[in-house]
C-alpha cells in the first residue's frame, strides 16, 4: 500500500489545512505572447480555442484575458508595456520624497515653538 504524499513545506500544509490552493506559477511576458501564438497556430489548424488552450497548458479563459491584454503583440513590444509601470514607481518616490520632506518640515517647526 502506497502512503500518501504529503508536502514538508510547513506554508503548504498551513494552506492544506484551511483548503486553500497553493498560489499559482506567474508567467512572464515574454511566455505569455510565445503561448498566445502557439494558441493562434493550433486554431489555424483548425482547433477550438479550448483544445488550443489545454494543448498549451492555459485555460480558455486565462487565454483570452491574455488576448485581451497581449494581443497581436511580439517580444520586442513588451518593453513599452513596463515602461508605465516603472514611471509609476518613479513618480510614487517623488511623492514619498516630498511627504517626508513635509514630515521633517513640520516637525522641525514644532521643535522651535
Amino acid at each position: 500500500m502506497l502512503s500518501p504524499k504529503w508536502s514538508t513545506s510547513r506554508d503548504s500544509l498551513t494552506l492544506m489545512r484551511k483548503g486553500k490552493k497553493m498560489p499559482g506559477k506567474r508567467d512572464k511576458p515574454g511566455e505569455i505572447v510565445l503561448k498566445l501564438r502557439q494558441v493562434a497556430v493550433l486554431q489555424g489548424q483548425r482547433s477550438s480555442i479550448a483544445d488550443a488552450a489545454r494543448q498549451t497548458g492555459v485555460k480558455q479563459q486565462t487565454c483570452r484575458r491574455w488576448r485581451k491584454a497581449y494581443g497581436g503583440m511580439g517580444r520586442d513590444e513588451l518593453k513599452p508595456v513596463n515602461q508605465p509601470e516603472t514611471e509609476d514607481c518613479r513618480r510614487r518616490r517623488a511623492v514619498s520624497h516630498l511627504t517626508l520632506n513635509k514630515m521633517d518640515l513640520t516637525e522641525a517647526a514644532r521643535g522651535n515653538h
